[in-house]
């Protein structure tokens, strides 16, 4: 029996992200009429499939083996989702889809020259209906893709099935891996002068003082002065819960505010916050945050890069192991107390596929020898932060053949999407069955993967 792993390709439909060439071109006439489905209450129009094909090409990516009935399948998938999603109660976060469109907007009225373009192009009348079009698109999007996440939130495959699918595969079709690294590093970060902490400390409890005592908004304060570009849009606003991957000293205030209370500065490794709790919904915290970052000047970055310099000759002159000099010196306090070694975020193992790293990592570490340490360079943090690194490889595996003892993280992965395929397969039989569904016109002769026509 063949040995099949399917891939799943998610289009996202109708997302404006274009060549500039294409795109100051002449525009594309799109089909205006004609429904090519229904699925419960979305309907599916013949311009969706037009434009989600152009949408490739403008991408620079060949359409060429993408057909309409590919198409039109992926689409019905889709809406199939979202309508399940809101039957289900499912929610999706307004802010976050706004913010969306604002990007969305925003990126193409940069391609196209102009916002008045945007809207030409999408033949609306002025920009409130352009993003009542793009918010309504990018929220079925958001339910399609917390449906998907719900249905395959409980599955998880026991050791016997990881071992009983690796058994399956064939010998002659095991699967390639890459060369793949153990990579460690030591960070040093430069330190803000007391004074300058203070100031920002000070700063922020003014902040504080006049939206508690003159009734000042917070989110207006956040779009001003947080240093947190990621929130700076939405005033600051995050919604939260246990689960959501936040540093611990952020994670215990947050979790302990009551609602409309604005907390004291405290510190994080990014800064210094202060946040308010402004609602709570069910498991879920919506809060605002302002963080400022104290700045470091010249002096005090000269002494950070001499302070590594210093680590990496000790190294390298055997008076201290990598890993001894990660304990003792690195500032970084995820990886220092096991030595630096960095955790791959995606598999959750040690181990890096050396073509799948980030291009500024790979320059790093590619002719690095087992053992050998990296010149010195500044890794800035997502807020712009002065870091300095050093990086090592621990541990090299060349290009081999999946073995199930070396590479059983690996494999328990590609049990795991299978397992997830199929119990999407069978929601989506089992929906398919109980929900209306109407394809029309040409979209019928099409050969589909799931019962679509209910034959």
């Amino acid at each position: 029996m063949k040995y099949i792993i399917r891939t799943l390709i998610v289009v996202f439909l109708c997302q404006p992200m274009f060549g500039q060439d294409s795109i100051t071109k002449s525009f594309t006439k799109f089909k205006v009429d004609g429904v090519a489905g229904v699925v419960g209450d979305y309907l599916i129009l013949e311009s969706d499939i037009d434009k989600f094909l152009f949408d490739i090409k403008s991408q620079g990516q060949s359409s060429v083996d993408v057909s309409p009935c590919q198409v039109m399948g992926k689409l019905l998938e889709d809406k199939l989702l979202a309508h399940h999603a809101i039957q289900d109660s499912i929610v999706v976060n307004d802010a976050q889809v706004n913010s969306e469109v604002d990007q969305i907007i925003a990126r193409f009225s940069q391609q196209l020259g102009s916002e008045q373009k945007v809207i030409e192009y999408y033949k609306k009348d002025n920009m409130a209906e352009l993003r009542a079009e793009l918010f309504s698109i990018r929220r079925d999007i958001r339910l399609s893709e917390s449906m998907n996440e719900k249905i395959i939130a409980e599955v998880d495959v026991t050791p016997d099935e990881v071992k009983s699918f690796f058994e399956s595969i064939p010998k002659d079709e095991l699967p390639t891996f890459g060369v793949e690294l153990e990579i460690a590093q030591i960070v040093i970060e430069p330190k803000a002068t007391e004074e300058e902490r203070q100031r920002v400390i000070d700063r922020l409890n003014g902040f504080r003082a006049d939206i508690l005592e003159n009734g000042s908004s917070f989110a207006t304060k956040a779009v001003l002065y947080t240093d947190d570009g990621a929130s700076r849009p939405d005033g600051g606003y995050m919604m939260i819960d246990r689960k959501s991957p936040l540093v611990k000293e952020f994670r215990d205030v947050v979790f302990g505010l009551q609602v409309g209370e604005v907390s004291e500065p405290f510190e994080t490794e990014y800064g210094f916050h202060i946040a308010t709790l402004e609602k709570i919904k069910g498991d879920k915290l919506e809060i605002r945050h302002i963080l400022l970052i104290p700045d470091v000047d010249k002096a005090q970055e000269e002494e950070a890069k001499d302070k590594i310099e210093r680590i990496k000759k000790r190294i390298e002159d055997g008076e201290l192991t990598f890993d001894e000099a990660a304990r003792e010196f690195s500032d970084e306090k995820e990886t220092k107390y096991d030595g630096g070694v960095l955790v791959n975020p995606v598999t959750l193992d040690k181990r890096f596929e050396l073509n799948k790293l980030d291009p500024t990592l790979y320059t790093k570490v590619n002719d690095l020898k087992d053992g050998e340490v990296s010149l010195v360079f500044n890794d800035p943090s997502r807020t712009g932060k002065t870091r300095f690194k050093i990086l090592t490889v621990k541990n090299r595996l060349e290009e081999h053949k999946a073995d199930y003892s070396k590479d059983y993280i690996k494999i328990k992965d590609l049990a795991l999407r299978e397992k997830q395929i199929k119990t999407i397969s069978e929601w989506q039989k089992e929906k398919i069955a109980e929900t209306y569904i109407k394809v029309n016109g040409d979209n019928r002769n099409c050969e589909y993967a799931s019962n679509w026509l209910k034959n």
